[in-house]
């Protein structure tokens, strides 16, 4: 039998997509997406909340053309799979990360999570939005090992 590595999130962006390019030129952005879980506490009838930082990469066209439009507070929607890099530090410790990598991103809302679309919900350029607020470029997905890291790409 087969394996599934399927991750969905709704949640919001904590700043804005940072657009770089590899050596080779492919275009990725790199975003942070808070989700927060809230809950009643059973014990003392408080509300509770715990909020869970994800990184999600973006490639290629995707990551081109969508970088003008995830702007911190907006509200996302993303279908992707785990990938997690190993490297060695300064000191010779071995490190890992774990990124999302997307293959679909859809806007969802402005910066405050509401749903009605405006003006001031465009980007920062004079361009307007695509018809489609939703990228789902597969044949032009990353490829499955990924293009070469460079020290920039280190997180720490």
């Amino acid at each position: 039998m087969g394996s599934v590595n399927k991750v969905i999130l709704v949640g919001n962006l904590g700043r804005d997509a940072e657009l770089r390019y590899t050596p080779s030129g492919t275009a990725v952005a790199n975003l942070r997406i808070a989700t927060t879980e809230t809950w009643t506490d059973r014990n003392s009838g408080q509300r509770q909340e715990h909020t869970e930082w994800h990184s999600v990469d973006l490639w290629d066209k995707q990551a081109e053309t969508l970088h003008e439009y995830l702007r911190k507070g907006r509200q996302i929607y993303v279908e992707g799979s785990l990938r997690t890099r190993q490297w060695d530090d300064r000191d010779g410790n071995k490190r890992y990360a774990t990124n999302v990598r997307a293959n679909r991103v859809v806007l969802l809302g402005r910066g405050d999570g509401g749903g009605v679309r405006d003006d001031a919900d465009q980007p920062r350029s004079t361009s307007r939005a695509p018809a489609a607020a939703e990228s789902t470029d597969r044949s032009r997905q990353a490829p499955a090992e990924g293009p070469e890291l460079t020290e920039d790409d280190i997180p720490f």
